[in-house]
């Protein structure tokens, strides 16, 4: 057996178990000692800790920036760090994948329908569908440069993942919040909409043509609507479009 030392800052902690680790001993505050075999990468020393690469944005060896191909060698000491919103890494350093120069667009998995819903009424090209098989999302993902958003540490450990990022809280309004962090959303929101429904774009349409269709106190009270034509489903700004932008303002109130 060989021995390196690893230390993980921040929330990559959260995904190490060390009772659950026979080759990770926890040996001081800050330090753990992992034992392997054979020639191994970084990437998969770190990853068979808990760790999905993803969610991995610098790896000092000794002091020097290494890449996730790089060979670990016996005594080696590693320092690893998260995505961190407020601190930019250099091109060459950081092992985060520079994301298309665009608005961001989305592919969730089975576990996260509520916060699909969320991100479309933002306006976020959002793919969702409960019956994706995890190769599907990947797929997706890397054909329409989707970012992959997960509460499946296997999924994101797929060595095909490019753009990923592993979704912590239970609740879809946190959810919605660490998205919007991690991804700067507010720079892109004003004040559209996707249906919620089938993540179809809504298009404005007379209120003549549908008002057949519409509720009396909605015919009433309204007159601005928007139509998808994907799923067949009418959107107006009611008390709905009123709670979620004043959720919006409660988790980005800049």
């Amino acid at each position: 057996m060989k021995t390196i030392k690893l230390r993980f800052y921040g929330y990559l902690n959260d995904f190490i178990s060390v009772d659950q680790s026979k080759n990770l001993e926890l040996i001081d505050e800050h330090y753990y000692l992992h034992n392997y075999r054979g020639r191994q990468t970084i990437k998969d020393r770190i990853e068979s800790i808990g760790v999905p690469h993803p969610e991995v944005a610098l790896i000092l060896k000794n002091g020097e920036a290494v890449d996730f191909s790089y060979l670990v060698q016996p005594d080696d000491t590693f320092s690893i760090f998260p995505y961190l919103y407020n601190f930019d890494l250099s091109p060459e350093k950081s092992l985060q994948p520079e994301y298309p120069p665009a608005k961001p667009k989305f592919i969730l998995d089975v576990h996260l329908g509520r916060l699909a819903r969320y991100l479309r009424r933002f306006g976020f090209d959002t793919a969702y569908r409960n019956d994706y098989l995890d190769r599907q999302i990947v797929e997706i993902s890397i054909k329409e440069k989707r970012i992959i958003l997960s509460r499946d540490l296997g999924l994101l450990m797929r060595k095909r993942v490019k753009w990923a990022s592993f979704i912590r809280d239970d609740d879809p309004q946190k959810q919605l919040k660490e998205v919007f962090d991690r991804y700067s959303l507010s720079n892109y929101y004003q004040g559209e909409s996707r249906c919620v429904n089938c993540n179809g774009e809504l298009k404005k349409v007379d209120k003549k043509k549908i008002v057949e269709r519409l509720e009396p106190k909605t015919k009433k009270y309204y007159n601005d609507f928007r139509y998808c034509s994907k799923c067949d489903k009418i959107y107006w700004r009611g008390s709905h479009y009123e709670k979620t932008e004043k959720l919006l303002e409660k988790i980005a109130p800049d």
